[in-house]
């Protein structure tokens, strides 16, 4: 037997984005503990705006488990929130996610860099020389002198924990990166973006260095501001389609627009302007390899038949990926296939 330590993590009630929270138990087990394994556990709701003072008592409910190679015997465990009868709590977007094993979807995570209140490279006052040369950038001048290390540092992070990290990039604006989840079944690429937020918070506290997730944090400018594209697929979509499911999956997309943009994260109408490759916040299209479109359409999608998968760009950086694969499976649900 040996002791691990177990770091739960849960979204608290926080709005109009939930923060991460975490806590550590010792447990002893004989290897690796599987999830089947791992005990409930409770937290005080009312510190974390989930709870009455009066009757505070929440429960932690094991839903993924990754090792964390940062620690000896280190497990990170994703929780979801129950209310002491065993029902989610108003706050479990999780819950709210129909439960579909071949739904596939792929998150593009934007994010900026940030210490002492601005991005990672600009000055103390104004701003670095117009964007341009930062995108997928090197040297020193473009993207500076611990920001790499933080990034790759955290994608060896992500790969240990087993998690299914396929990239990262730096982006259009100085201090702004990416990287990218993917994940087979319809939360299993939601939890992992979690785990990966969660891991790179963490591992910027050592550097001083905040994470700004903020659709857009400088503001009415130039500057680029972040989101979190979805692409997303269903087994019917990969292996059926054809062009007249498409127009009228399209179509039901239209017809909920609102539902999608309330999902989509916090202050996008400052992001979804129609300029920097993104639609209007109240206009809805599609396109053919258009970034500039609601949903992009790859050509690969048309090639085959209207068959694979779709890019929602609207969803921005610090939405919540369990609210944003619940809108969207709910909207493909309400499309017949033949």
């Amino acid at each position: 037997m040996a002791k691990y330590k177990l770091e739960y993590l849960w979204l608290d009630g926080y709005k109009p984005v939930a923060s991460l929270r975490g806590k550590t138990q010792v447990k002893e087990f004989s290897s690796f503990p599987k999830l089947e394994e791992l005990p409930l556990w409770g937290f005080d709701g009312s510190s974390t705006q989930q709870a009455e003072g009066h009757s505070s008592d929440c429960v932690l409910k094991p839903v993924a488990v990754y090792p964390d190679s940062t620690k000896k015997n280190g497990v990170i465990v994703m929780n979801e929130v129950m209310l002491p009868d065993g029902s989610a709590h108003p706050s479990n977007a999780r819950a709210t996610i129909l439960d579909d094993p071949g739904a596939w979807f792929g998150y593009e995570q934007e994010y900026f860099l940030y210490k002492e209140g601005r991005p990672l490279g600009f000055p103390k006052e104004g701003y670095p020389a117009p964007q341009g040369p930062y995108y997928t950038g090197v040297g020193y001048q473009f993207v500076g002198d611990i920001a790499r290390e933080i990034v790759d540092t955290h994608l060896d992070l992500c790969l240990d924990a087993g998690i299914n990290h396929e990239g990262i990039n730096s982006e259009v604006a100085k201090g702004q990166w990416e990287f990218q989840i993917f994940g087979k079944g319809s939360k299993n690429a939601a939890d992992q973006v979690w785990v990966t937020r969660y891991l790179l918070l963490r591992l910027c506290e050592k550097y001083g260095v905040d994470v700004n997730f903020h659709c857009k944090p400088l503001g009415n400018t130039d500057w680029n501001g972040s989101g979190m594209h979805t692409n997303f697929s269903t087994t019917y979509m990969r292996e059926v389609g054809g062009k007249e499911y498409f127009e009228k999956l399209m179509g039901a997309f239209d017809k909920y627009k609102n539902e999608h943009i309330a999902v989509y994260g916090p202050d996008n109408h400052l992001r979804l302007t129609g300029l920097h490759e993104t639609q209007s916040i109240d206009k809805f299209n599609y396109g053919v390899g258009n970034r500039g479109a609601s949903i992009r359409v790859p050509h690969s999608f048309v090639n085959n038949g209207y068959k694979g998968y779709l890019e929602d760009r609207r969803p921005n950086s610090a939405g919540d990926p369990y609210k944003i694969a619940s809108r969207i499976l709910q909207t493909i649900a309400t499309v017949p296939t033949k």
